[in-house]
């Protein structure tokens, strides 16, 4: 009977050896979580047996236990490099159609050749869809997608209005407005720009040049002509009366008026026919094939708001002005879009992950999905610091980070093994004396067998 308790003892060591060595070895895997050794002794007992007499039967494994401590953070500048703080699981699966769900907290994620987001290994991280407004519409495991990062940012927005107010010079020179050269910086007092997109999201430069009468009387009164691409552009009214320099083709600019009281605030404007527009009404102009000349909408009409309306001044917002200062832009906006290119992931707490686009687009694609369970320790280990579900682990539970008991993702960092090298250089050695005591005791009752068979 010995010589089996002996034995037990050895397997038991041996078992404790294996475990430590295991843990010190993962050290630096990234989401592992280390093990326990749980031993039990072995005591039987029958009936009719003495029990004060009675001698153990030696020691038995009774569970390799998991230990789920948080293990420390480790930051890095890989936006799609995650780690959990606090409870939950990442969910994977090894195929975009595949349910075959595994859990990690080995948040160590790139994006492959088709954009869906996947770990070292290959498997699909899951997440949930998201509404326009970032909120999930779902949080069940079975509604759980693979996420993918599109690459760019849907279908171009034509340019349909621009928003510009400044403040013209007043101590500007005046010009004659019939010397007009948008080549001739001198021929003008001022200029500002914008880029515009047509219908394909092609780019086109709009510029405005702003020329101080020269009439006698007109001090407070200013022209502006637009371009588009080098071409002037006009602003649909007949028989213009407010021009500029002549065209390439002879023929005079046409331009709108703006004019400003003696004390610098915006008085009146008119279109090219000398019509009287109402404060906040707008210039509006068609492009037309001559200028969009790439297969683009040739009816597409640009529309300038001056912002002109007294009510704009109670609102907060920049009105037109000419004061004794420099020429000053403080308003420019246009509304177009060009198809935008991903730029840049960035992935809040709550695990909703949004793409930044080349055309200053910010879009909710996905919230990354985390699971817990009733019993972690349940769970049935594999291979890369994965696991999966089984009957003592209970079933999973998905939901949203920073919800309930679930934990914050970390982006831009990874939660490294919850080993202390230290402490597991001490059980080390605890095993090691442990093994050497029970061999010795092997082999003491290995001297006693060979004794008693030694007698004649």
């Amino acid at each position: 009977m010995s010589f089996n308790i002996a034995l037990s003892g050895v397997s038991a060591a041996q078992r404790d050896l294996d475990t430590t060595a295991n843990n010190i070895a993962n050290v630096n895997t990234v989401g592992f979580k280390e093990s326990r050794v749980e031993f039990g002794d072995v005591y039987a007992q029958s009936l009719l047996a003495g029990g004060k007499s009675k001698v153990g039967d030696g020691v038995i494994t009774q569970d390799v236990a998991q230990q789920f401590s948080q293990g420390s953070l480790q930051f890095t500048n890989n936006s799609l490099d995650l780690a959990i703080t606090g409870n939950g699981f990442f969910a994977t699966v090894p195929g975009l159609d595949s349910r075959d769900f595994s859990y990690t907290r080995a948040g160590m994620f790139k994006l492959d050749s088709d954009n869906f987001v996947v770990n070292s290994a290959g498997d699909n991280l899951l997440g949930f869809p998201v509404n326009a407004d970032g909120t999930s519409s779902s949080v069940a495991l079975s509604t759980a997608i693979p996420i993918s990062v599109p690459d760019s940012s849907g279908s171009p927005t034509s340019t349909s209005e621009i928003k510009l107010t400044m403040n013209l010079p007043a101590g500007s020179d005046q010009k004659d407005p019939a010397f007009f050269d948008p080549a001739d910086t001198s021929s003008y007092n001022a200029a500002t720009s914008v880029t515009i997109f047509d219908s394909l999201g092609d780019s086109h430069v709009q510029t405005y040049y702003f020329i101080k009468d020269y009439t006698p009387g007109n001090e407070n009164q200013w022209l502006g002509v637009t371009y588009v691409d080098d071409q002037p552009l006009a602003d649909g009214a007949l028989g213009a009366i407010n021009t500029v320099g002549t065209s390439a083709l002879g023929a005079a600019i046409p331009a709108f008026r703006l004019e400003f009281t003696s004390s610098g605030d915006f008085k009146a404007m008119t279109n090219s026919a000398g019509v009287d527009l109402p404060m906040g009404n707008a210039i509006s102009a068609p492009l037309g094939g001559g200028i969009l000349g790439n297969g683009s909408d040739p009816t597409q009409t640009i529309t300038t708001n001056f912002v002109l309306d007294a009510n704009a001044a109670i609102a907060g917002e920049p009105t037109q002005s000419q004061f004794a200062s420099t020429f000053e832009v403080k308003a420019l906006e246009q509304d177009g879009l060009a198809v935008g290119r991903l730029t840049g992931i960035d992935i809040d707490t709550d695990g909703l992950v949004r793409a930044t686009y080349s055309n200053g687009t910010s879009e909710p694609i996905i919230r990354v999905a985390l699971v817990r369970f009733s019993n972690d320790q349940g769970l049935t280990q594999q291979s890369n610091a994965q696991w999966q579900e089984s009957i003592t682990s209970g079933e999973a539970i998905a939901g949203e980070a920073t919800t309930g008991t679930f934990g914050v993702i970390n982006s831009s960092a990874l939660e490294q093994a919850n080993v202390n090298l230290t402490t597991e250089l001490i059980d080390l050695i605890i095993a090691q004396r442990n093994f050497q005591a029970n061999s010795r005791a092997l082999e003491i009752n290995n001297q006693l067998s060979q004794t008693v068979l030694n007698i004649r």
